[in-house]
């Protein structure tokens, strides 16, 4: 983050003067706009930042940023993200990308990225579907879902995100949903003052080839209690009356109703987003409706050393020792030969 003063921004700085492309409906635009909301009230200049992208439908983002930019190939937008932080660790670096370019074809530089801990933001858009490629299924399509790929059913058990983040060593999980633009913007804020990869999974809806993948979770009448929004440091409480929580029973979660069964509000669990051991935050991660209320915010924020740092860090150790201090030492270093 800059120590200069910053100019204050609007979101419409953010914004380019290229068209939105992507169909009526979609999810992706809500994200967009509170990305630009977000970036407007963070403490960086315009010109710090970089928005990296793959392929597919969420990976036209960097067409619509008034930012540095650029628009990979497929599955390739965490090496492209994680080389440009490490090269100008000053940037702030955001990684866009779905849920096929991030765990399919991009799997592999998705969990490095995570292991090394980059400082750098990876949004990955979640529609449970191929949407660019028109509708086959993805690494995080439900079980027997019927697409353009499965006529007949998946008979793939998909992905989780944050499941595999924290498998991979992750430090830093959120996950948010396409319509609650302002929950959205805080979590965007949370992982660019998070030192280390930042990972904000965000529930997304595609209107063509998988509407309605999330509408259990967004049904206006029934959301507040099949979802759960965790802060830091306060107790895991939701509910349309606010008066259900989470407990531990044994080894595993439950939801309880405070007032019955002699539970009060002290018997809820309070959420520890710092707390460098994982367990508890996979079983948040890994929380299903209908059975468990899922959960939003952000779910693990643990501190480490950073790989761009480290870089840093290590280059400043070798020139101290090296003997080498110019072009003329390096030629001269080491076998020489005289070619007459």
């Amino acid at each position: 983050m800059s120590e200069v003063e910053v100019k204050k921004y609007t979101p419409k700085d953010f914004k380019s003067d290229q068209e939105v492309r992507w169909c009526a409906g979609c999810g992706d635009t809500a994200i967009l706009s509170a990305v630009h909301k977000a970036m407007a009230e963070l403490n960086h200049k315009k010109e710090d930042y970089a928005v990296i992208s793959g392929i597919g439908c969420s990976s036209r983002f960097p067409y619509y940023m008034n930012t540095y930019g650029f628009h990979g190939i497929h599955g390739r937008a965490g090496a492209i993200a994680s080389g440009t932080k490490v090269a100008n660790p000053n940037l702030s670096v955001w990684q866009i990308t779905g849920d096929g370019d991030a765990m399919a074809i991009g799997g592999n530089h998705f969990i490095h990225e995570i292991r090394r801990n980059v400082d750098l933001n990876i949004l990955l858009f979640n529609n449970e579907i191929y949407g660019l490629t028109k509708g086959q299924y993805s690494p995080t399509s439900r079980l027997g879902q019927v697409t353009k790929t499965s006529p007949f059913g998946t008979i793939e058990t998909p992905f989780n995100p944050g499941e595999l983040a924290i498998g991979a060593k992750g430090k830093f999980f959120a996950r948010g949903i396409d319509n609650n633009v302002k929950l959205n913007i805080e979590l965007f804020k949370a992982a660019d003052q998070h030192k280390g990869t930042s990972l904000v999974e965000v529930l997304q809806n595609c209107i063509i080839y998988n509407d309605g993948a999330h509408s259990v979770l967004t049904d206006k009448e029934h959301k507040l209690d099949r979802t759960i929004i965790l802060h830091h440091g306060e107790p895991m409480i939701f509910g349309k009356n606010s008066d259900k929580g989470l407990v531990l029973d044994g080894f595993k979660l439950k939801v309880a109703t405070i007032g019955e069964n002699g539970i009060t509000k002290d018997d809820i669990l309070v959420h520890d987003a710092k707390e460098e051991d994982p367990i508890l935050h996979l079983m948040l991660i890994n929380m299903e409706y209908p059975e468990m209320p899922v959960a939003f915010g952000v779910i693990r924020s643990v501190e480490k050393n950073t790989y761009d740092a480290n870089v840093v860090k290590q280059i400043e150790e070798v020139k101290a020792k090296s003997k080498i201090k110019s072009m003329a030492d390096l030629l001269v270093s080491g076998n020489t030969w005289i070619v007459e």
